[in-house]
């Protein structure tokens, strides 16, 4: 028998059964489609997380208070008592060889008012070395200075995102315009560039980590003074002294002298830091290579996790398939016989059954690479992100023909081996 024979009688078969097979491979397209999707989703997310890192040198490394060392403690006369403070910090290039700076930082959450308009936002009061640091680059305006911080002036450096929300679209200069923060006056001294992602700014004591398209960034000694409260001591039954303070936890980032050097720098800080606290598990000291890895491992086991959703989906999809089929044996079990009967070998009639599964399989993959197009205008609704690339359409469009070939295997291997007189006296 020859090829275009066999393919000619895969097309009749499949126009003799329009209903079936197009309900068969609908499970193939929305498998295929969904592995395409979760690649695309997987790599967008990926690519963030680069994007959102990449202001952040290598030589980085951030400082914050582990979140299970607890409100600091004062009253005894251990070094446990202490807590690193902005001072001791910005000490740290003086007394250590291997930090250049460090910058510091503290975040509360308050509403942003400008006229009508109000956003409830993360305050970030930050030193100069710490917008350098992190790369804060101004896209009109310009940044204030710790002297700012020090005379009290009450500037504000806003986020793209809160401008946009605030001013509108067309925001166009708004430098010098006043905005309200925790019921005081802020002159609006610059706008940041637009970032996306989170920038891997740690904004709290907790590693949390505020957008900087989404924050405002005023001077430290400005938000430790007006915007962050006051602090109460209570006695504890031990005689101590607990302080509660409205100051969030100051986090801070460090730079260290160069790439080579921040294992060296990681160390020096961990000790300094053991020399103030007498703890080395109280403030976490990560460097941003670590912190970017974390991320990107994090959005691998979510883009795994979701690839096995999909996986799932094409293996129902090709049980799909298997019924079909074996219903397609046991239909066309008279026509096995004849062809057997004229000579038709085993692995002409495997072949028959088989590449009809097959071109389910493929034309389902086909449609539901083609539908991956559309992918980008669905996710809009989801807010999500989606990169197209060929690795996520090469990867559905073979698990889509590798389900057809698993599947269909079994159905075309027993129609092969049914015996000519059998087949020929079947109902």
């Amino acid at each position: 028998m020859k090829f275009a024979e066999i393919v000619r009688s895969i097309f009749l078969s499949i126009s003799a059964n329009k209903v079936r097979v197009l309900m068969t491979s609908l499970g193939i397209i929305i498998g295929t489609f969904t592995i395409i999707m979760v690649v695309g989703i997987g790599k967008a997310s990926e690519d963030a997380v680069e994007e959102q890192y990449k202001r952040l040198s290598v030589e980085t490394i951030t400082i914050a208070r582990n979140a299970a060392s607890g409100p600091m403690r004062i009253g005894g006369n251990t070094a446990a008592n202490k807590s690193l403070t902005k001072d001791l910090a910005e000490d740290m290039p003086d007394s250590l060889t291997y930090v250049e700076k460090v910058g510091v930082s503290t975040s509360i959450s308050s509403p942003v008012v400008y006229g009508s308009q109000s956003e409830t936002v993360s305050i970030l009061g930050i030193t100069e070395d710490y917008a350098d640091i992190t790369n804060l680059n101004v896209e009109s305006g310009e940044m204030f200075t710790d002297q700012d911080g020090v005379l009290r002036n009450r500037y504000a450096v806003l986020g793209y995102n809160i401008a946009e929300s605030l001013f509108g679209e067309d925001f166009g200069d708004v430098i010098g315009e006043k905005v309200q923060i925790k019921g005081l006056t802020f002159t609006v001294t610059g706008i940041l560039e637009r970032i996306g992602g989170s920038g891997g700014i740690s904004s709290g004591g907790r590693n949390t980590a505020a957008s900087p398209d989404d924050s405002v960034f005023i001077p430290y000694e400005v938000a430790v003074r007006y915007t962050s409260g006051g602090s109460s001591a209570t006695v504890t039954s031990s005689g101590g002294v607990r302080m509660t303070s409205g100051l969030p936890e100051t986090t801070f980032v460090a730079l260290a002298t160069s790439i080579k050097d921040v294992d060296a720098a990681i160390t020096e800080i961990q000790d300094y830091i053991y020399d103030i606290t007498g703890d080395y598990t109280s403030y976490n000291v990560t460097d941003a290579g670590s912190i970017l890895s974390a991320a990107l491992e994090t959005s691998n086991t979510m883009s795994a996790l979701l690839l096995v959703v999909a996986v799932i989906v094409l293996i129902v999809s090709g049980i799909g398939i298997m019924n079909v089929m074996m219903v397609a044996v046991k239909e066309r079990t008279r026509e096995v016989g004849i062809l057997k009967s004229i000579g038709s070998s085993r692995s002409v009639i495997l072949m028959l059954f088989l590449f009809e599964a097959v071109f389910i399989s493929v034309c389902g993959g086909l449609v539901g690479a083609a539908a991956s197009y559309f992918a980008p205008a669905l996710l809009v609704y989801l807010h999500s992100d989606f990169s197209h690339s060929l690795r996520g359409l090469l990867l559905g469009f073979m698990f889509s023909v590798a389900t057809g070939v698993f599947f269909g295997y079994y159905p075309a291997h027993k129609a092969s081996k049914l015996a000519p007189i059998v087949a020929l006296n079947a109902d």
